[in-house]
């Protein structure tokens, strides 16, 4: 950060550090606190701009070190102690925005001070589009910044992305598949929680290769714990996990859903249905949209005021288009289609061939390339003037007038005649 200062502001931008010329890092700073026992957070970073100082303190954890709820909170009251801005943690925890922390504090120690986090993915992520898509400057730093991205690739760096769902992963799918898992157990919140952090996990992986910041919409003012038990509620009840990611300008929103009762993994988007055009006209606008598609693909049609759908895979809607027609009115045009890809769901744990994580992140990449980011939404055409009226303005079109015969000027009565009087010879 303090070596490449565009890839510093671009990671502290979000916790409000203001754009210095030079971000000042420092490590194993020593403070005392009010029993003048020693701290050493892990590191500290201050930015100035003008009149302004903004102050942090850092702590840091590595592989499968977790955060500790001591020493955060230590941190915490050194940074009210002394004035500093917060304090940000930095571990392989994958949380959804830099205000979530994995750690829970006492909400008074917050009044004053903030706590952010980042997981390593969050920081491999900001500086992979640093160095692919923004581009650095200078090129030296350019050269420190691909170094770096290079040891955050090393396994030994303990710097990784999303693992696994976590031992609780195996007994919570079979009762979620067997009907027998309860909104309060708490399998279900453990669960809950590691799904989120690979849903996180996705969305940062494809900001990577797309150079775009791809986000999970949410409700504004949910809070992380209705989120999660929302989450955990809807595993019990229905035996689903779901998530919803957006990338900018794509036709419409990924979903991903882990149907653990079915043991599959479907992955979709709604497309809006051209908003002009007859029943099948609409239909095969769309299938002219998929003609490289596998015939698997799943078809949904939904049409206004009405619950009723109609679906049928990709590959007989080609052989016969009526048979997504709304069945008591086939003259009804639909208002929208949802392509779904249905694939069994891996379950071994970890990242090896099969496991969950693994093929999920495979179907999730595959689906958004393969299909979603070829797909155009429709827009209608120009309005166009109709040949009659474009006949009738040629016609009302005022004529130019003949010009004068034999070249000369034209006069008002009796003028020729008064002229021949005047050169008439006098007697």
């Amino acid at each position: 950060m303090h070596a490449v200062p565009e890839f510093g502001h671009a990671l502290l931008k979000e916790l409000g550090a203001p754009k210095s010329t030079v971000i000042d890092t420092f490590a194993e700073v020593r403070f005392k606190d009010a029993n003048g026992k020693s701290v050493i957070p892990d590191g500290a970073i201050v930015c100035e701009r003008g009149g302004r100082r903004w102050t942090c303190l850092v702590e840091v954890k590595t592989a499968k070190a977790q955060l500790k709820h001591e020493q955060v909170s230590a941190y915490l009251d050194i940074a009210r102690d002394n004035g500093f801005d917060g304090v940000l943690t930095i571990s392989n925890q994958i949380t959804a925005s830099s205000s979530d922390s994995p750690v829970s504090v006492d909400g008074r120690k917050l009044k004053r001070t903030s706590l952010w986090h980042f997981s390593w993915w969050r920081i491999i992520t900001e500086a992979i589009v640093q160095s692919r898509y923004r581009g650095v400057s200078d090129p030296d730093q350019a050269w420190l910044l691909g170094e770096l991205i290079a040891y955050f690739d090393s396994e030994a760096s303990g710097t990784g992305g999303f693992q696994d769902m976590g031992d609780r992963w195996v007994p919570v799918r079979k009762a979620a598949h067997d009907g027998t898992l309860r909104a309060g157990d708490s399998d279900a919140q453990v669960v809950a929680e590691r799904w989120e952090e690979f849903t996180q996990y996705l969305s940062l992986g494809l900001s990577q290769d797309l150079g775009r910041s791809v986000s999970l919409p949410r409700p504004r003012k949910q809070a992380r714990a209705a989120r999660l038990d929302e989450q955990s509620k809807m595993l019990a009840s229905d035996g689903v996990l779901e998530a919803t990611l957006r990338v900018p300008d794509a036709i419409g929103d990924l979903v991903v859903r882990c149907d653990l009762r079915a043991r599959q993994t479907l992955t979709s988007v709604t497309i809006p249905a051209p908003g002009e055009g007859r029943a099948k006209a609409r239909i095969n606008w769309l299938l002219r949209q998929l003609s490289d598609a596998p015939d698997d693909l799943r078809i949904e049609a939904s049409f206004p005021s009405a619950r009723e759908t109609t679906g049928a895979l990709l590959g007989q809607v080609r052989e016969d288009a009526d048979c997504l027609r709304y069945p008591s009115d086939p003259k009804r045009e639909p208002r929208s289609f949802t392509v779904t890809m249905s694939r069994p769901m891996g379950k071994k744990r970890g990242k090896v061939e099969g496991s969950f994580v693994r093929d999920t992140r495979i179907q999730t990449f595959s689906f958004y390339r393969d299909l979603i980011q070829d797909l155009k939404a429709w827009q209608a055409r120009a309005p166009k003037l109709r040949e009659e009226s474009v006949a009738d303005a040629e016609k009302d079109a005022p004529q130019p007038e003949p010009p004068p015969v034999g070249g000369t000027e034209s006069r008002e009565p009796g003028e020729a005649e008064d002229l021949l009087a005047i050169l008439a010879p006098r007697p």
